[in-house]
């Protein structure tokens, strides 16, 4: 007889594991796009079915992506398109938030915005460099004449994408990573 057994974790701990907020991880779960159970008063994940459904864990052949914005309507655009393609991802609104991502697994795409609520995207874009040199970063933006896309362009090319951009642009870098046309 084949024993089933879950190893469920709390929404604190869903947090951390990836490296989200924990408001963030709380939404997520309400909305069940993080599997999840209510056990009592209390949800709790299931640990091995977020690894399975939302990291991809048992396919470490498909490109992880992580986005850097603290726009909830970016964010869920990029929460949508990248759950379309069945990309692993990690969203996040800060920028220690994307550091923290970043020093915890590798990642295949970055999106960063050039202005977080807590720091400026040149700072995270070289720290970024210096924990994932081989990185590619697309820089998303309203203010393309700034000092801080400047100071990047100074340490090499970097694609940039201009606030609002069309979905299509994001969907082509998507390709380039594996990501088959929507049907």
């Amino acid at each position: 007889m084949e024993t089933i057994r879950h190893n469920f974790i709390s929404v604190r701990e869903t947090a951390e594991y990836l490296g989200i907020p924990l408001p963030t991880a709380y939404y997520l779960v309400q909305r069940g796009e993080i599997p999840a159970v209510r056990i009592g008063s209390r949800w709790r994940v299931k640990k091995d079915a977020l690894d399975r459904d939302v990291l991809h864990s048992e396919r470490p052949s498909l490109p992880a992506v992580l986005v850097a914005d603290d726009e909830p309507g970016v964010q869920a655009m990029f929460t949508h398109l990248l759950n379309e393609q069945g990309f692993p991802r990690v969203i996040v609104g800060t920028g220690r938030e994307a550091i923290a991502a970043l020093k915890k697994r590798k990642f295949d795409l970055c999106f960063l915005d050039l202005f977080l609520e807590d720091c400026r995207g040149d700072k995270i874009y070289a720290r970024a460099k210096v924990v994932q040199p081989n990185l590619p970063i697309v820089i998303i933006t309203g203010f393309p004449d700034s000092q801080a896309l400047d100071n990047i362009l100074s340490l090499g090319s970097v694609t940039v994408l201009k606030k609002p951009f069309p979905i299509e642009s994001v969907q082509e870098m998507l390709k380039m990573l594996g990501a088959k046309p929507n049907r």
